[in-house]
């Protein structure tokens, strides 16, 4: 997925990417921890201190995020949507959600040759997320 070109008429500067960080919210942090653990075949880091708790999306360079569990984070359906991203083929990522506590809402969808797919879910939290991938 892509944005629009600028056009060469408008002087403003794109910035690379409008996304720098984000932040899924938890209401069982463990629960969550292990929801995304599973479905990325991943081991997110871990920071846990009197007032909140945080698990790191393991990136080596791009846009990083955090599930995070404290005051005034509440999981929801409702609002932004964030693409995260399926890898190769999101197909691999999506068939474990159900598995993992979660729920699909829109399955593996064809958005265009040049853009790809993708799939909308809901995790273990009830947070409405969705996954990208070029195939």
């Amino acid at each position: 997925m892509g944005g629009i070109p600028m056009n060469k008429k408008n002087k403003a500067i794109a910035i690379k990417d409008y996304v720098s960080w984000f932040e899924i919210p938890a209401i069982d942090f463990q629960q969550a921890v292990h929801f995304y653990n599973h479905i990325f075949g991943i081991e997110m880091v871990q920071n846990i201190t009197d007032v909140n708790a945080m698990a790191f999306f393991p990136v080596t360079s791009g846009i990083g995020g955090a599930v995070i569990a404290g005051p005034n984070s509440i999981p929801s359906d409702k609002g932004p949507l964030i693409y995260l991203n399926g890898g190769n083929n999101l197909s691999n990522v999506l068939n474990k959600v159900e598995a993992a506590g979660g729920r699909i809402v829109m399955p593996k969808t064809l958005i265009s040759e040049d853009s790809g797919y993708f799939a909308i879910f809901i995790d273990s939290q009830g947070n409405k997320l969705a996954l990208h991938s070029k195939n």
